[in-house]
């Protein structure tokens, strides 16, 4: 095999995005196949984005032999049940975050994937953007000095109550979507785990959270501090900023910085603002490193093992709250 092809599950907004455009600029990878709920709407997605076929059922695209691995953009509950099919039959599996509702969930993916030999990986594009390396190079070289603090800040205004990170039922809730990936930034840049010291959240009456803040600590005496919010009377932010002992860091547009980023910081004696440029989308540079993964055997930041130690902290935050992990076990 020297090219990876691609069904995907989900005529999703993001889909054409983050795994259509960037399969069409790279040789490696092909997108195929596409399946959704309503397969009218599936023959729609495959006409208008070039995709080959569009199939019937979600268990269909899994079973097709010309499907090489499987691109999940499926609402967060379906993610499980989901990945472990397409694993089962054999496909490699790129799956939006979160990858699942609650740790044993995504432990048992992992699991899976490691049996069958298969490439499992979280969808945190972000993190395949040069910005990353740039941050945690500078946050390591000591420039900073000690790392005492990092705030974190992702809100995304949904103005629609019937959009399905509303739904409990689906996976919904502004942790699953917007504070995972504060988490994320935060165990990227110390690279380590942290414990979940306290959160609270605005509830809506169908019991997800619309707004969530969350202390976590960190080793070696690092504080942290969550931030999210889907609410519609804020604006959007995505943020990080991380305090050391001698200087500070601040990034904007920490989730999409190929559509614009700012990265200023201080090292006790000048300021310095930049610009990390790239070729591509975070979209881009991630579906080259899942490809090489499959392909060449490379190791993936966000493979299996960091997907279940970004949702125990997921878990742990629901729990500090008094809210349940999005599988619906109350703590």
């Amino acid at each position: 095999m020297n090219v990876v092809r691609v069904g995907i599950l989900g005529a999703a907004r993001i889909a054409p995005a983050a795994l259509v455009a960037p399969c069409s600029k790279q040789d490696r990878s092909e997108a195929v196949a596409i399946a959704a709920r309503d397969p009218v709407r599936a023959r729609r997605f495959a006409k208008k984005h070039a995709v080959k076929s569009a199939v019937e059922s979600y268990a269909e695209l899994v079973s097709l032999p010309e499907v090489d691995a499987v691109y999940i953009a499926l609402p967060a509950s379906h993610h499980h049940r989901w990945t472990l099919e397409a694993l089962g039959a054999g496909k490699h599996v790129l799956c939006e975050k979160p990858a699942a509702a609650s740790t044993a969930q995504i432990e048992e993916v992992v699991a899976l994937a490691k049996r069958q030999g298969l490439v499992f990986c979280e969808a945190f594009h972000y993190r395949y953007h040069p910005l990353v390396e740039r941050v945690i190079e500078i946050c390591s070289s000591g420039s900073l000095g000690r790392i005492e603090r990092l705030e974190g800040r992702f809100d995304a205004p949904i103005g629609n109550l019937e959009d399905i990170r509303y739904a409990l039922k689906l996976g919904g809730g502004a942790t699953m979507d917007l504070g995972c990936y504060v988490i994320h930034w935060m165990r990227t840049i110390t690279q380590a785990e942290p414990e979940v010291v306290s959160a609270a959240a605005s509830e809506r009456p169908s019991g997800v959270d619309e707004v969530m803040t969350s202390e976590l600590r960190f080793p070696d005496g690092v504080s942290g501090q969550m931030n999210c919010s889907m609410s519609k009377s804020g604006g959007f932010a995505a943020d990080l900023r991380v305090r050391g002992s001698r200087g500070e860091l601040h990034v904007t547009n920490w989730v999409t910085p190929s559509f614009g980023h700012v990265l200023r910081w201080t090292d006790g004696e000048a300021e310095h603002s930049e610009k990390v440029t790239g070729v591509g989308t975070t979209f881009d540079y991630q579906l080259e490193a899942f490809v090489a993964s499959v392909l060449d055997g490379t190791e993936l930041p966000t493979g299996g093992a960091d997907a279940i130690a970004n949702m125990r902290v997921i878990d742990a935050v629901y729990r500090a709250a008094g809210l349940p992990d999005r599988s619906g076990e109350r703590p």
